[in-house]
């Protein structure tokens, strides 16, 4: 891997160097904002569409459906363990499409800087940016930046576009969950909510929590490579799982109903839950999935992820059924019922 990228080192006029920090004019189309283009994005991301440096990139797509998404991170802070902003902007944008068991193929990243911002940040985010885009297989080929005042922004937030393709006619979808389908969990859920949580308050917990997050469009890969029927796939990101769910059941006009034995919480997340009064079916992931899986394939897709690095604890948490449209239930351990509802608003903001 190379090394993130050193203002001090970069051969490039002097108007360049003589700005350690992001100004005004780095934004302003000329010569300063050509030159963070020439010498920081393009060697960064560089490939045959976006050195091409036209108005917009021209890809090739294989045969097959397109599939479009949009997001957006403002993450604070901007560095956390396991991440930063530049790897989650890839790995959210990547795990969108897969979540439509879409194959990535190419993003766009649109970077709205604060005046004062350092080069070696932003040499840092581009540089991890990057190698996401190059583990995950997918290029980012097109992309903006803008600069605002200092005072109106964070340091830097990105906005990005991603671009797939769907092959065949599978339909995969919060709408199609079906009364009988197996819930599925890829893995421990809150481990990101719970990172950025004990970064920002300055927490200190017996081991650190380190965020989950990943690109998940292999393991769908492997999912569906089985030949099973999985029906819904969702990244549980703000909102957790409980928000996931109530969309699937909402949409799906089914019920849910949940194990609470059987839902995967690592022992240090479940201790800093209870330390803050959250519940962590409502923290957010960004390495996970949810998964709603006809029945008699639940085996077989299960015993598929659990061969995957990122499936490894991979676990059935319960059912979809029949009742209520759009209520989401959890079988506490005391045999007792509670219903889980859409959250409201955002018990931790800022995390993605």
């Amino acid at each position: 891997m190379n090394a993130p990228p050193d203002p001090a080192q970069w051969t490039c006029p002097l108007p360049l160097r003589d700005y350690p920090e992001i100004v005004l004019g780095h934004g302003g189309g000329g010569q300063l904002s050509a030159e963070l283009v020439e010498h920081l994005f393009v060697p960064a991301f560089g490939n045959a569409a976006l050195s091409d440096l036209g108005d917009a990139a021209v890809v090739d797509v294989p045969p097959g459906r397109l599939v479009l998404t949009t997001d957006s991170f403002v993450v604070r802070p901007l560095f956390f363990p396991g991440g930063d902003i530049g790897s989650l902007a890839v790995h959210g944008t990547v795990n969108d499409l897969a979540m439509r068991g879409a194959r990535p193929l190419y993003l766009t990243a649109g970077f709205i800087l604060e005046e004062g911002l350092s080069l070696e940040t932003l040499g840092r985010i581009v540089h991890s940016m990057a190698a996401a885009a190059r583990l995950a297989s997918v290029q980012i080929v097109a992309g903006d930046t803008k600069v605002v005042e200092r005072g109106h922004g964070d340091g830097v937030y990105i906005n990005t576009a991603g671009v797939g393709v769907l092959a065949g006619g599978r339909v995969i979808g919060p709408a199609a969950a079906q009364v009988g389908d197996a819930v599925i969990v890829s893995g421990p859920i809150g481990d990101h909510g719970m990172a950025i949580m004990s970064v920002r308050e300055g927490l200190t917990f017996e081991s650190a929590i380190v965020s989950d997050s990943a690109a998940l469009h292999d393991l769908v890969a492997t999912m569906l490579a089985t030949g099973g029927d999985v029906h819904v796939l969702r990244d549980p990101t703000r909102g957790g799982v409980a928000a996931a769910l109530n969309e699937v059941a909402r949409a799906a006009r089914v019920s849910i109903e949940l194990d609470e034995a059987a839902l995967p919480v690592r022992a240090d997340v479940r201790g800093a839950c209870e330390i803050l009064g959250l519940d962590p079916l409502l923290v957010a992931n960004e390495g996970k999935l949810v998964a709603c899986v006809a029945a008699g394939d639940a085996d077989r897709v299960l015993a598929a992820m659990r061969r995957h690095p990122l499936g490894a604890d991979a676990v059935r948490v319960g059912d979809v059924v029949a009742g209520p449209a759009g209520r989401v239930v959890v079988r506490t351990t005391f045999g007792a019922r509670r219903v889980v509802p859409l959250p409201v608003g955002e018990q931790l903001p800022r995390i993605c």
